[in-house]
């Protein structure tokens, strides 16, 4: 029969898995946005870029092979040889131009899914979101559960939660009383990286909040 571990055997140090009493848990950091791919836009960008940079290029070499050049790239040089500055179509095609090159840029330096509301971070290799639409749904639902609340319907932002509950009994103050409590509670539970501020209105059923 073996005989237990004595003082300063294996059994009795450290393993690195304990935490030492007292000891503050990490601190959680938020997941940050998430950016979304838009394949799409630049599909198109690039189908665009391909076809027009093909033409040019079949042109060019096309004169370097001692051919004349295509139509519709000698009309063009000598729309823009022989119109001016202020030309209507000159502003309408630099005006769009500018809108679509402002729309790249957009696109370029702004995260996207707008919808996704990002979490705090338990671990630096964790990465989550939750929906607005489903946020929604669990601050509805707490609303729901307080006493005098009929029906809510629950308007979810990135950074604000609009709550319009309908009561049908116990003095209103009350009900938007519990509300606030409870719903605040229900923003922190969300996990997310910021809380949504809420905008709470409590209104009888057939009147505006």
């Amino acid at each position: 029969m073996s005989e237990p571990p004595g003082p300063g055997t294996d059994a009795d140090r450290p393993t690195g898995l304990e935490k030492a009493p007292g000891t503050p848990e990490p601190a959680l950091r938020g997941s940050g946005r998430f950016w979304s791919a838009r394949r799409l836009p630049a599909g198109i960008v690039a189908l665009a870029v391909l076809v027009v940079a093909g033409a040019f290029l079949y042109d060019i070499a096309a004169v370097r092979a001692h051919r004349p050049a295509m139509r519709w790239r000698r009309a063009l040089a000598r729309q823009l040889a022989e119109r001016p500055l202020d030309d209507t179509w000159v502003l309408v095609g630099a005006g769009v131009a500018a809108a679509l090159g402002l729309w790249l840029v957009v696109l370029a330096v702004t995260p996207g899914l707008r919808d996704l509301l990002p979490m705090r971070r338990p671990h630096p290799d964790v990465r989550a979101a939750l929906r607005r639409d489903a946020a929604a749904l669990v601050l509805r639902d707490r609303a729901l559960e307080v006493p005098g609340v009929r029906a809510v319907r629950v308007r979810m932002g990135r950074g604000k939660a609009d709550v319009r509950a309908v009561s049908h009994f116990r003095d209103l103050d009350d009900v938007h009383a519990d509300l606030d409590t409870s719903l605040a509670d229900a923003a922190r539970a969300l996990g997310l990286d910021r809380p949504p501020a809420l905008s709470v209105r409590v209104a009888r059923p057939g009147r505006k909040g």
